[in-house]
Parts: structure tokens; C-alpha cells; sequence
């Protein structure tokens, strides 16, 4: 049997009696948009991330989009790394600001708080800090980078539900943060969904305006807002996510550890690496092999499915080789070359997860 580099179905075919009985109560409530259950997972969600708002929207790019907004963004530039997916760079335009692309640190593959210092002008009005496959961007880093000027740290936490620096977790880091639950996120829907988590009140009020048309208490529009509004079905879904979390977190970190000891002293694949302090939520789990295709080819062959994330980095995107972007993004185009995305996910079985490890620790270039 092949083993898929991602899986969402298993978990709802394991939870199968307890989404039946949630989306039978959505449907007999009566209320399908923004209801109890939206207020309910927004509640349950801004605990997670030991914020005092969460904001429900309908997707994580709408997040972002959303976060940046409300700082007034437009005409103003944004600086994100140029290893990101393209939802990243694509809600950044929306809110109507330049993205800037910058290189990532080449142990951690965030953004580099070096490079943003070289690309920092006086229209640098936020700085998008991706953490990437899960593993906490260099926000400490950024902060001394950032000083005294008035510059926003709106964090992208699509990938990392659950990761920390510290004691802190990642979306309560900067100013905002951002989130996807995407299906095959590590806290994922049944469709697309986002929300906004942020300490500060007067964000809140206005992100909460903003995705229902700048609505007021009266339905009046105060602000140029969007329809962006979560639906009971997601909220339902996310709220047994929620519940189950703790232990899928712990078992997609246990099957981080087993790959990492297969990989241990491995002559020609690395395992990522997770920085002092940090708490890396494992959403994907990238190697590093010079034999990339190789590698894939192998596992292929014995039933492996893999990935690359991504195929292609922003800046040779055609749609993006225009935009702004530091004079070096070595560290990003090394990476493209060298990465693969290998299965992670709680619902992968022991024999599965034997399967990987016996296969990623016996590969050598030219099967020898």
C-alpha cells in the first residue's frame, strides 16, 4: 500500500460518529454563518494561542490579508521571506502593500533577520515572518532588527499550530498572527478556514468589522470590509480538532524523533534541525538530500509518496520576478535545490512509520 505524503481523510474516518453528530447539530441549529460555534471555536482557539482575541475567517490567506489591513498597509511595503507559499505573497498585494522578498536562515529556512535588515526603507510599514514546515521564525532576531521604527510583525502560522519559542506560542508573538486550517493543516477543516489571533483590542474590533463588509452593530459599513466569515460547519469541525490535539501533536513529534534517529549520522540526507528554545510543530518534515530526485525516486518506488515544498520559490514565479527582493536569496535557491518533503501526520501507522524510517536510513546515491 502506498503511503500518502498527506492524509486528511484518515482522521475524519477515525472521528467518523463524532463529525456526524457535529454537523447534525449544525444543521438542526439553524444558523450556518458566524453562529455559536464560530464563537465558541474563537474562544477555545484564543486560549490556544494564549491571546485575548481570536477572529474567525474564512481562509488563512484571508488572515493575513485581514491582519495587514487593519494596519493600513496599502502603498506602503511588506517584507516576507521568498521561501513561503504563494498564499503569503498573494495577501500581501490584496491588502494593497508591495511585497519585498527576503532570504531565509539556512539552518532554520525562516526568515533571515540579516536579510531584512539589508531591504528595510521608510515605506517598510510590516514584516511577515513565515514559520515554515512549523519550526518558529527568529522573531527576537526581527525585533532587534525592527528597533524603534513603527513596523508591525504580523506573523504567518499556517504551518505551525502549536509551536513555540519558549513558553510563548507562535501567533501571540507579534502584534498579530495569522492562521490557516486548510485540511491538511495540523489543526484542519473541512474546507477552507482562518482566523486572526492578537492582544490588541482596538485590532480586534476593526478585524472583526472588516470581514463582514465593515459592518457595525446596525449593519452599517464603517470601514471598506470584505466577506470573509467563518461558517458553523468549520467551527464545529475545528472545535474536535481542538480537543484532539494534544495528542496528534505529540505523535507527529514522536515520529519527527523516530526519523530523526534513522537520519542520525546519515552520509548524504539531513534531518531539519530545530533551533535552542524552539518547539517545532512538525507540520512538515523536510530532508535535505544533494540526490534530491533521486531520493524521491527510491521512496516512490517502494511506495512512499513525497513532496516539495514548494516546487518553485516566489521569486522565479512568473507572476513574482518583478517584485522587490534582496540582492542575495542564496540560501533559498540552495534549498529549492536540496529539499523533500517526507509523510507526517498523527494517523500514520507504527508499520508505516517503519516503512519510512527503514527506507530513508538504507538510501544511498546509486543504491549502493
Amino acid at each position: 500500500m502506498t503511503i500518502p505524503v498527506a492524509a486528511p481523510v484518515r482522521w475524519f474516518e477515525q472521528h467518523r460518529q463524532e463529525v456526524a453528530t457535529a454537523l447534525a447539530g449544525v444543521v438542526s441549529g439553524g444558523q450556518y454563518i458566524l453562529g455559536p460555534r464560530v464563537t465558541e471555536f474563537e474562544q477555545l482557539f484564543a486560549q490556544f494561542c494564549a491571546c485575548p482575541h481570536a477572529i474567525a475567517v474564512a481562509s488563512g490567506t484571508d488572515a493575513i490579508t485581514l491582519g495587514l489591513r487593519v494596519l493600513e498597509v496599502a502603498g506602503k511595503e511588506v517584507i516576507t521571506s521568498a521561501h513561503t507559499a504563494t498564499a503569503t505573497v498573494a495577501a500581501i498585494e490584496r491588502a494593497g502593500a508591495t511585497p519585498v522578498l527576503a532570504d531565509i536562515d539556512p539552518v532554520t529556512h525562516c526568515l533571515s533577520a540579516e536579510s531584512v535588515a539589508s531591504l528595510l526603507s521608510p515605506r517598510t510599514r510590516a514584516i511577515v515572518p513565515v514559520h515554515i514546515f512549523g519550526h518558529p521564525a527568529d522573531i527576537d532576531g526581527l525585533r532587534a532588527v525592527i528597533g524603534p521604527r513603527d513596523i508591525a510583525l504580523v506573523e504567518d502560522c499556517a504551518q505551525a499550530h502549536g509551536a513555540r519559542i519558549g513558553d510563548q506560542p507562535v501567533g501571540s508573538l507579534g502584534l498579530a498572527g495569522a492562521f490557516s486550517f486548510y485540511p491538511t493543516k495540523n489543526i484542519g477543516a473541512l474546507g477552507d478556514a482562518g482566523a486572526v489571533v492578537t492582544h490588541d483590542d482596538r485590532l480586534a474590533r476593526q478585524l472583526r468589522q472588516l470581514r463582514q463588509y465593515g459592518w457595525d452593530e446596525m449593519r452599517c459599513s464603517q470601514l471598506h470590509g470584505q466577506n470573509s466569515r467563518m461558517d458553523e460547519v468549520q467551527a464545529a469541525i475545528l472545535a474536535l480538532r481542538l480537543a484532539d490535539f494534544r495528542g496528534a501533536f505529540r505523535r507527529r513529534r514522536e515520529i519527527a524523533r523516530r526519523y530523526d534517529e534513522a537520519l542520525a549520522n546519515h552520509p548524504e540526507v539531513l534531518a531539519p534541525v530545530t533551533a535552542a528554545g524552539a518547539t517545532h510543530a512538525f507540520h512538515l518534515y523536510v530532508v535535505q538530500a544533494r540526490h534530491r530526485d533521486a531520493l524521491a525516486a527510491d521512496l516512490r518506488a517502494q511506495g512512499i509518496q513525497t513532496g516539495r515544498h514548494y516546487a518553485t520559490p516566489m521569486h522565479r514565479q512568473p507572476a513574482y520576478r518583478a517584485i522587490a527582493r534582496a540582492k542575495s536569496l542564496r540560501n533559498v535557491e540552495r534549498l529549492y535545490e536540496r529539499m523533500l518533503s517526507v509523510p507526517i501526520y498523527p494517523e500514520l501507522t507504527d508499520h508505516e512509520v517503519d516503512r519510512i524510517c527503514e527506507a530513508l536510513s538504507r538510501w544511498r546515491a546509486g543504491g549502493k
